[in-house]
């Protein structure tokens, strides 16, 4: 078995070091980049872009770096456009199923996080700290590097090291932030990574290099694991620092390890963990309740239900169970003492299987007249392509509408009908 170990204790991690230390364990680096200059044809904008490989000495050690040259006419780019170019350059080179999958996330990873940090839908921001190819380098150059090693197969483990995230300013298209940027915050919370504060007053992790550890679901370990050494590389970004090396290090290597020849179901990466917090109250009246109910509105939470029960001494009463993030638990579970007066919650954590989602713009037609809407798709990544689960019209689009055409919910559904299956019958 192959693995992977990312020492990244000394250099933090960002999306051009880690591709610069990949390419150095690569037979072909330069072809690699060859390729990926290729991206200026799928980006609007875009009339430059040189890639090359170079050793530089860092703490007395020769070291790869990538040196990029890019010149766009555009300031930034709508999700929609870089998912395009992702897409188009995905299909017109040689990936395979598994790094698609891997490379569609990380840039997912990125718009989710961009979109929570700033209160958007995901399809409503502008990724002004996104805005260059660069991103998409970085994220489609590590995975072809990857998959070039086997590290989207079976027989491949990935583990890493504690990850610096530096301290300080950053100066960001929205103004002056701290370090760690609120986006590379919001992609290791939904991590098991270990990160650690400083040891320098610098940025040490962009929200691209978070963003494809993440993805990665590295193994978080002191020391690479025992095994066969195959190679090591190592890589520097372009900061430059007097007490600090900035040097990322890649172990590459094989593990006796036995081998599950089981094939896993693809089910496994939709696992997530969550935590159930859950009170019994019989004292509290229905406007509470719903008043509870609405400013949870507010949290970031799963899902809310109240069941009616029947509690001691006979009295009907209510069991209020959330969902959350583990994470959120403890304030959630405050904000419930609080607002409910109730004595005690418990709750635990468990696994979920979470699928996949994206919403899809349409039209249908109604009396002659083109109306907007749009469906919330479900789907699966299988072996043998995407399997859609579900799909359903966004219920206020569907108000909206009937306020429009008088007609009832009920008969504007029998309209969407064809549409619904439309996407039935893609695989995307």
């Amino acid at each position: 078995m192959k693995s992977l170990y990312i020492d990244a204790i000394n250099s933090g991690i960002s999306g051009d070091m880690f591709l610069a230390s990949l390419l150095g364990l690569n037979d072909e680096p330069n072809e690699i980049l060859s390729d990926l200059k290729e991206l200026k044809v799928h980006l609007k904008g875009v009339s430059i872009l040189d890639l090359e490989l170079v050793e530089v000495k860092r703490m007395g050690m020769e070291v790869h770096q990538l040196k990029v040259s890019i010149k766009e006419s555009k300031n930034h780019r709508t999700p929609d456009e870089l998912s395009n170019a992702l897409e188009r350059f995905l299909d017109n080179k040689q990936y395979s199923k598994s790094a698609k999958k891997f490379a569609r996330n990380v840039l997912n990873t990125l718009f989710k996080a961009e979109a929570e940090v700033h209160g958007n839908l995901v399809e409503n921001i502008h990724l002004h700290e996104l805005s260059s190819v660069d991103t998409l380098v970085d994220i489609l150059g590590v995975t072809k590097a990857l998959d070039n090693l086997g590290g989207f197969t079976e027989n491949f483990t990935y583990h890493c090291s504690n990850i610096p995230l530096g301290g300080g300013n950053i100066k960001t298209a929205h103004g002056i932030l701290p370090v760690p940027a609120p986006a590379t915050v919001k992609i290791f919370e939904r991590s098991n990574l270990v990160v650690i504060g400083g040891p320098i007053e610098s940025e040490l992790v962009t929200p691209t290099g978070a963003a494809l550890l993440v993805n990665l679901k590295p193994k978080v370990s002191k020391i690479a694991n025992q095994m066969s050494l195959l190679s090591v590389s190592c890589s520097t970004g372009q900061k430059e620092f007097k007490n600090f090396s900035n040097i990322m290090r890649l172990i590459y290597g094989e593990i006796e390890e036995p081998v599950n020849s089981k094939i896993p179901h693809p089910l496994k990466d939709y696992v997530e963990e969550v935590t159930v917090l859950e009170t019994a109250v019989d004292d509290v009246s229905g406007e509470i309740l719903g008043n509870f109910v609405q400013t949870l509105e507010d949290e970031d939470i799963f899902d809310v239900q109240i069941i009616p029960s029947i509690t001691k001494k006979n009295r009907p009463g209510h069991i209020i169970k959330i969902l959350c993030n583990p994470q959120n638990n403890f304030d959630l579970i405050y904000k419930t003492l609080r607002e409910l007066g109730t004595l005690g919650v418990r709750y635990y954590t468990t696994k979920r299987v979470c699928i996949d989602r994206k919403l899809e713009k349409s039209t249908i037609e109604l009396n002659n007249k083109n109306y907007e809407l749009h469906f919330k798709v479900s789907y699966i990544h299988m072996p043998d392509g995407i399997k859609v689960i579900n799909v359903k019209p966004e219920f206020e689009d569907l108000k909206n509408i009937s306020k429009q055409t008088n007609l009832s919910i009920k008969e504007i559904l029998f309209f969407c009908q064809s549409e619904m299956e439309k996407y039935f019958g893609k695989n995307r």
